[in-house]
């Protein structure tokens, strides 16, 4: 029996009369890197949106095991969601359980005249909206203590900044911390994003897309940090990505979608043998083609 930390179950959504997702059932394996791959349209990003929270389904359960929490389970008959409604981890108190990792649709940092240490302090649930004083935490940080003087004060402040300064390190980017977000190259505001969650010390992070526009120095760099993540710290990855160079390369588990429906599931061998994943994938490239 495997050791899984998400498991999802008939999750179904649609957007008026279209069926987005038909009864998904996925399970994610503590420690491992699963990529979920499809053709464009295929539903990807919903299940993404609907474990995060972003949307909630129109039905399922999701199954949740922190390490220490036990196993929990939240359905549309819970008191967690609304009759009828698939409940995700972002809206059941799971953040110290499971991160996302979320590029602004701009391409630029959401905070751009954050130093880099600072960004990594922006709590998670700030959103897209820049938080007061944003380019000013260093200052006013320093003000507090100067204020406070306590001794927690001091300890807190200083471990927040030596794991700060770790994560940096781990996305090969501690000799950028004195720059300001905004002037990153697009690579580097990736993997600025993944420390900052990683600062959250989640067991599980969700990635979208994260290879999406980097060159293949950049795409190397990001598949060495996430095997570093999985290998040094056993966090749990779960991502999208059109790169099948790097999905083959660094994931134990592949989940295949098309047009809402789970179609293969297995190691990165048995899905580039499998009739329908080849069919899908030739399927929406002739599609292309016509257009």
């Amino acid at each position: 029996m495997t050791d899984s930390i998400l498991r999802v179950e008939h999750l179904m959504m649609h957007f008026g009369g279209i069926k987005a997702l038909n009864d998904v059932n996925l399970e994610v394996e503590r420690g491992s890197i699963t990529a979920l791959i499809g053709p464009n349209g295929a539903g990807k990003t919903t299940v993404f949106n609907c474990l995060t929270g972003f949307l909630s389904g129109d039905g399922g359960q999701y199954r949740a095991a922190g390490a220490g929490k036990g196993h929990r389970c939240y359905s549309g008959a819970g008191a967690e969601a609304s009759p009828g409604r698939f409940s995700p981890p972002g809206a059941a108190g799971e953040a110290d359980l499971l991160q996302d990792v979320r590029w602004h649709p701009s391409g630029e940092p959401r905070w751009p005249g954050a130093h880099l240490p600072e960004y990594t302090f922006i709590p998670r649930d700030v959103g897209d909206r820049e938080p007061a004083g944003a380019q000013h935490t260093q200052v006013n940080r320093h003000l507090l203590a100067g204020i406070l003087n306590t001794r927690g004060y001091r300890q807190a402040e200083s471990q927040a900044l030596d794991r700060a300064f770790y994560w940096l390190e781990v996305v090969e980017m501690v000799d950028c911390a004195n720059r300001l977000a905004g002037t990153l190259s697009y690579g580097q505001q990736r993997r600025l994003e993944i420390a900052r969650a990683m600062c959250t010390r989640p067991e599980m992070i969700c990635l979208d897309e994260p290879a999406a526009g980097l060159n293949p120095v950049e795409t190397q760099a990001l598949s060495r940090i996430i095997r570093f993540l999985r290998q040094q710290h056993g966090i749990t990855v779960l991502l999208i990505e059109h790169d099948m160079g790097m999905v083959m390369e660094i994931s134990d588990h592949i989940i295949v979608l098309d047009h809402g429906d789970v179609i293969a599931r297995g190691a990165p061998q048995a899905i580039q043998a499998n009739a329908s994943v080849i069919a899908a994938y030739l399927g929406a490239e002739e599609e292309e083609t016509r257009r």
